[in-house]
């Protein structure tokens, strides 16, 4: 009888624990999936969940903030948030209280749905009426429960890379800040040349030639520079950067066709180095070059600019940290990923923007598009990256290859000129 008692008791327990078990794995099943947030069209990571309150959004205030290069200030004695954004001569400030939905923008009055508050150590504000309050565009999607957020348009440092196909869009010049003619490169021999089948300096297109195109950028506001390639296919590169005499040369030959065309800054896009295991050697052997280059460019007001592959890319020939410290910016390769036969994936050129901001300075940081990967609308994604992380600009890989639907959505999220 007792052993009867006690398998109903058990048997009883057993059923009673699968409901309770059934009942939380209804009640998981049931719980509202997670909110995600897209900032120009890449997820925009939280120290804290954003909540839906009211069936108003609320997203911690600082990383939102800090997301669309809007500076923030915290008064803990009132307990107090003052956001301030700044573009051209056209200044919005919003300002808040924890815990008090009257909320004031340029001094006037406004009353929140749901007021600031904080909780785990994050101030929680409405993320519609933020965002909008500073130019975004705010939409919803009901079945994925995702925010989409558009950043307005801000002002970004531009360069565009002039090839040999690109006389058809030279008209696009003065669009941009700076421009890179890509018309030398080292030679095999580890030589600079202006001949070869790829970049050389171009005869005359019709009247038109090469020293009226850089007088014509001159005169439309944008800085032109000579962008000098090389790669190290047959070791030319490594040949150059390891002989001391031939250093020397090709450093004076650029400064001499710089000064002789009217050139204001040098663009090096020393590509492949690192790839064979001679890392640490390499790295050095190039640091000792732009070393040597900073030097005099400095000396003659001339800027220089280095074309990075990234930290997560294949080549590891290239010391960011020193590199940044010698020139006037970086440019970081963050393509060819995927071969180019598509968008670049997001989530390595986010990841090649973190490795170099760990080195260098953001406002030393400019991001490189290929636009031979790139649609009109991915670039706007790639844009974004580099507001968010308030880099000093993009490049774009290059004139020619710009649509015209591509570069009226970057008029959207840039100030071009």
């Amino acid at each position: 009888m007792k052993t009867r008692l006690w398998k109903l008791l058990l048997s009883l327990s057993i059923c009673t624990s699968g409901m309770v078990g059934l009942s939380a794995e209804a009640s998981a099943s049931t719980a509202p999936p997670a909110t995600t947030i897209l900032l120009d069209g890449y997820p925009l990571a939280f120290p804290t969940p954003p909540v839906i309150e009211k069936g108003t959004t609320m997203v911690p205030f600082r990383a939102i903030s800090e997301a669309m290069g809007i500076d923030v200030q915290w008064d803990a004695a009132t307990q107090s948030i003052t956001a301030v954004q700044t573009s051209g001569q056209e200044q919005k400030t919003v300002k808040m209280t924890l815990n008090n939905p009257q909320i004031s923008v340029n001094d006037q009055s406004f009353t929140l749905a749901v007021a600031p508050y904080q909780t785990k150590g994050s101030t929680l504000i409405p993320l519609r009426f933020f965002s909008e309050q500073f130019g975004a565009q705010v939409s919803w999607n009901d079945s994925t429960k995702t925010v989409s957020i558009t950043s307005p348009a801000r002002d970004l440092y531009s360069l565009a890379f002039y090839a040999i196909s690109s006389f058809a869009q030279k008209d696009l010049i003065s669009h941009f800040d700076s421009v890179a003619f890509g018309w030398s490169r080292i030679d095999k021999d580890g030589s600079l040349t202006l001949v070869g089948n790829d970049f050389y300096w171009p005869k005359a297109a019709g009247t038109t030639t090469p020293e009226m195109i850089i007088d014509e950028a001159k005169s439309g506001g944008t800085t032109p520079y000579l962008m000098v390639f090389a790669g190290d296919a047959n070791n030319e590169l490594t040949t150059l950067l390891s002989d001391s005499s031939l250093r020397d040369q090709a450093i004076a030959n650029i400064l001499t066709i710089v000064q002789e065309k009217g050139l204001e800054g040098i663009v090096l896009d020393f590509e492949g180095l690192g790839m064979n295991g001679q890392g640490a050697e390499i790295k050095q052997d190039y640091n000792e070059f732009v070393q040597l280059l900073s030097a005099q460019t400095k000396n003659l007001g001339v800027k220089l600019t280095l074309v990075l592959h990234p930290l997560n890319g294949a080549y590891q020939g290239y010391d960011y940290a020193t590199l940044g410290s010698l020139a006037d910016d970086l440019v970081i390769m963050a393509y060819a990923y995927e071969n180019e036969k598509g968008p670049e994936p997001m989530n390595r050129v986010d990841q090649a923007i973190k490795l170099a901001l760990a080195q260098v300075p953001k406002e030393k940081l400019i991001l490189g598009i290929s636009m031979g990967s790139e649609n009109e609308q991915s670039v706007n994604q790639k844009i974004g990256l580099a507001k968010r992380y308030s880099l000093k600009g993009f490049a774009l890989w290059r004139l020619g290859l710009i649509s015209q639907p591509a570069m009226a959505n970057m008029q959207e999220a840039v100030h071009l000129q």
